[in-house]
C-alpha cells in the first residue's frame, strides 16, 4: 500500500515532455489549499501583473505619438501646440514605465508569501520523509550531500512556481496581445515574421535548455559529491584524524571538485551557445520586420512614430 501511494504522488521531473505534468503537480502549491490568505495574494499578483501588461502595452503607443508629433510638426502648426504635444507624450511615456514598474514591484512583493510558502511546505514534506526512512539509510549518510539536496531542492520550486506564475504565462498573453495589434495596424506580413520569430525562439530555447539540463544534473551531482565529501569527513574528524588520512580526504575532494569544474565550464559554455542563438533568431527577425517598416516609412504607408512603435514591442517581447 505504502508503495501504491508513493507511486502516485504527484512529481516534478526535469525530463523532456513532463513540462505540462510538472505545472499541474506545483499547481498546490501556486494555489495553497485552505490559505485564503495566499489565494487571494496571488489573484492581487495577478491583477498588478494585467495592471502591469496594460501599461506596457500603452508606452509604445506614447513613444510612437512622441516621434510622430515631433516629425510632422510644420510652420502651419501652432506654437504652443508643437511644443506641448511632444512635452505631454515624454511625460505619458515616463510615467507608463514608472507605473509598469510599479506593478511589477508590487506583483513580487505580494506573491512572496507563496513562493516562501511552498518552500516551507516542500522542506517540511522532505524532512518528514526523511525521518521515515529505514535505519539502513541513515547509518550509511552522506550528510553533506543530502542536506545540499533538499536546499536546491526547496529552492528551485519557488522559481518554478514564480517563473511559472509571474513569467511564462504573462508573456504567452502579452505575445497575443503584441500579435493581434500588429494584425489591426500592420497586416498579417508583419504577424507571420513576428509568429515564426517567436516559434524558431521557443524551439531553439527548449531544445538548448533539454541539451543542458544534463550537464547541468552532472555539474549538481558534482557538487553534492564534494559537499558530501568535505562535510562527511569533517563530521568524522577523529577517524580521519586517527588515521592520517588527511591528504587521502583531501585529494577526494579535490577529484570531485575537478569534476565540478568540468561541469561548470560546460554549463557557462553551453548558455553562451543558448544566448547567442537566441540573439540570433531574436534579432534576424527584428531585421526582417526593420526592413519591412522602413519600406513602409518609404513609401508613405507608415509613419516614423509607426516604425518606432514596431521596435518598441519587438523588445518588450
Amino acid at each position: 500500500m505504502a508503495s501504491d501511494g508513493a507511486a502516485k504522488r504527484p512529481t516534478v521531473s526535469a525530463e523532456e515532455g513532463s513540462l505540462l505534468r510538472t505545472v499541474a503537480n506545483l499547481w498546490t502549491y501556486m494555489w495553497p489549499e485552505g490559505r485564503a490568505d495566499l489565494k487571494l495574494r496571488v489573484i492581487l499578483a495577478v491583477g498588478a501583473l494585467l495592471l502591469s501588461k496594460v501599461a506596457t502595452t500603452l508606452v509604445p503607443f506614447a513613444y510612437k505619438g512622441i516621434i510622430d508629433s515631433l516629425s510632422t510638426g510644420g510652420e502651419d502648426a501652432a506654437l504652443f501646440l508643437g511644443i506641448a504635444v511632444p512635452i505631454v507624450l515624454v511625460v505619458a511615456y515616463g510615467l507608463g514605465n514608472i507605473i509598469d514598474a510599479g506593478f511589477q514591484q508590487l506583483r513580487d512583493v505580494l506573491f512572496a508569501s507563496v513562493g516562501q510558502h511552498a518552500v516551507r511546505k516542500l522542506a517540511f514534506q522532505t524532512f518528514e520523509h526523511l525521518h521515515k526512512l529505514s535505519l539502513r539509510f541513515h547509518l550509511a549518510r552522506r550528510t553533506g550531500g543530502l542536506s545540499r539536496v533538499i536546499e536546491r531542492g526547496t529552492k528551485g520550486i519557488e522559481t518554478i512556481v514564480r517563473f511559472t506564475m509571474l513569467n511564462t504565462a504573462p508573456t504567452i498573453v502579452e505575445f497575443l496581445i503584441v500579435g493581434t495589434i500588429f494584425f489591426v495596424m500592420f497586416g498579417v506580413s508583419y504577424v507571420g515574421v513576428l509568429v515564426v520569430t517567436i516559434w524558431l525562439y521557443l524551439w531553439f530555447t527548449i531544445k538548448a535548455s533539454n541539451w543542458r539540463i544534463a550537464i547541468r544534473r552532472e555539474m549538481n551531482e558534482s557538487d553534492t559529491d564534494a559537499n558530501s565529501k568535505a562535510v562527511d569527513s569533517l563530521l568524522n574528524f577523529e577517524t580521519v584524524k586517527y588515521f592520517a588520512n588527511e591528504q587521502m580526504e583531501a585529494e577526494r575532494f579535490d577529484r570531485a571538485m575537478a569534476r565540478y569544474e568540468r561541469s561548470a565550464i560546460r554549463i557557462w559554455s553551453s548558455l553562451g551557445v543558448l544566448n547567442f542563438g537566441q540573439a540570433l533568431i531574436f534579432y534576424s527577425g527584428m531585421v526582417v520586420i526593420g526592413v519591412m517598416a522602413v519600406v513602409g516609412v518609404l513609401n508613405r504607408s507608415l509613419t516614423l512614430g509607426d516604425s518606432v512603435l514596431l521596435n518598441a514591442f519587438l523588445m518588450q517581447i
